[in-house]
Formats: C-alpha cells, sequence, structure tokens
C-alpha cells in the first residue's frame, strides 16, 4: 500500500518513512508544497500525510487543490500549530483528519490506519477470495480460519492482488505498489515474494492461490491450481 509523506523536516520525514516502511508501507516523500502535490496528482496512493507549514505552498493549498482537482484520497494533516481555528480550517479544506505536533507515532499510525479503513471510495474491511482472508486494516490474513504469518513485503503484494482478485496483475504494478519510488533493483524480485507466498498459503484443503498468466503477471483466484 502506497504512502505519500509532504513534510519539509527532513530528519522527521525519514523517521517517519522508516517507521511506515517497516510496517509494510510503500512511501515515497517530498519536501515541499509544489512537488508533493505534483507527486499527489499523479500517483496512486492509499494516503497523504501531509504538513501544514510548507515551503512553497503551504498544506491547505496543496489540499485545496487536490480536492478541486477531484482527488478522493484520504489525507492526515500534521502541524505544529495548535487551536480550533487551525484544526477547523484543516477540516474545512479538506482534510480527513488533523494532528498536531508534537505527536505520538503510536496515534499516527492509529489514525492512519482509520483512514485508510474508510479509504478514497467504499471498499471492504476484508478481501475474501476463497478461503482466503485478507485484513489491510490490521496487515493479517488467514486461510481457511488459519492465521498465517507473513512479512510486511509478503503481505503488501498479497494485499495488492487480493484487491485486484481474478485480474492479471503484472510485476511492474505490484513493484508499484509494494515499493516506493526509490527502489532500483530488478522487477523479478516479485518472484521471490510470489514464491514465499505460495508456499505460505498452500495449507492443507487451501482454497485459493497465486496463478501465473505468462506474459503477463500473477492472478489470485480460488482453487488455483498454479
Amino acid at each position: 500500500m502506497r504512502l505519500l509523506m509532504v513534510e519539509d523536516e527532513a530528519r522527521l520525514a525519514q523517521a517517519l518513512s522508516r517507521g511506515l516502511s517497516a510496517e509494510g508501507y510503500a512511501v515515497d516523500v517530498a519536501g515541499d508544497g509544489v512537488s508533493g502535490l505534483e507527486l499527489a496528482m499523479s500517483g496512486n496512493y492509499a494516503a497523504i500525510v501531509l504538513d501544514l507549514m510548507l515551503p512553497g505552498m503551504n498544506g491547505f493549498r496543496v489540499c485545496e487543490a487536490l480536492r478541486r482537482a477531484g482527488s478522493p484520497v484520504p489525507i492526515l494533516m500534521l502541524t505544529a500549530k495548535s487551536g480550533e481555528y487551525d484544526e477547523a480550517e484543516a477540516l474545512n479544506c479538506g482534510a480527513d483528519d488533523f494532528l498536531s505536533k508534537p505527536f505520538s507515532y503510536v496515534v499516527l499510525t492509529a489514525r492512519l490506519r482509520a483512514l485508510l479503513r474508510r479509504g478514497a471510495v467504499a471498499r471492504p474491511v476484508r478481501l475474501e477470495v476463497g478461503d482466503l482472508s485478507v485484513d489491510p486494516a490490521a496487515r493479517s490474513c488467514a486461510v481457511a480460519g488459519t492465521p498465517v504469518r507473513l512479512t510486511a513485503k509478503e503481505f503488501g503484494v498479497l494485499e495488492c492482488l487480493a484487491r485486484r482478485a481474478g485480474e492479471a496483475v503484472p510485476k511492474g504494478e505490484i513493484l508499484d505498489a509494494v515499493w516506493d519510488s526509490a527502489f532500483r533493483g530488478d522487477v523479478n524480485i516479485v518472484e521471490v515474494y510470489i514464491a514465499a507466498l505460495r508456499k505460505k498459503l498452500a495449507l492443507p484443503g487451501a482454497r485459493c492461490g497465486i496463478s501465473t498468466v505468462r506474459g503477463s503477471g500473477y492472478r489470485l483466484v480460488p482453487d488455483a491450481r498454479g
């Protein structure tokens, strides 16, 4: 799941990005409002963490521009300011939630999960394919009720496939959804994670699996035979 963080405090942005990446999110970072808006308009993000006080264009203006353009992406606005007027203005310009600095990382991630559960558009809390259940908010999955332990990247790949169950998803699109834009490795790294997922999902009697679609990518389907 890809997030955009627009934050001009480099150390804070780096720390938050590391933490969120460790939890399985792909995080792109912009250090000013103008580049943040450009990324937000061109990228497919599940949510945006947007600082208020930014060089070039402040968070209010970035948020307003996104909403005018029709973007429904959930926005969590961060600010060093406090007070009901700033909070009201943030919400009035289209932000979905508001968090004042300094803040707890635990609270930030909880607020993000709440936004992601609601989502930009209506979508199920759990993704069900055959007897596979994927819970994006809890970052968990189970096969026929049996929990399956996955690494952060494995979960990201599985979630990407589950959100497009039945479709052939190209490797490049999986890479874009799970790895951040700074990744410069081989697209075939996706094969490694697909192989690991197949082993972990192959529980006795499992009625779901990942099929290879030659020349196209991978498809998550019920009763897959490989």
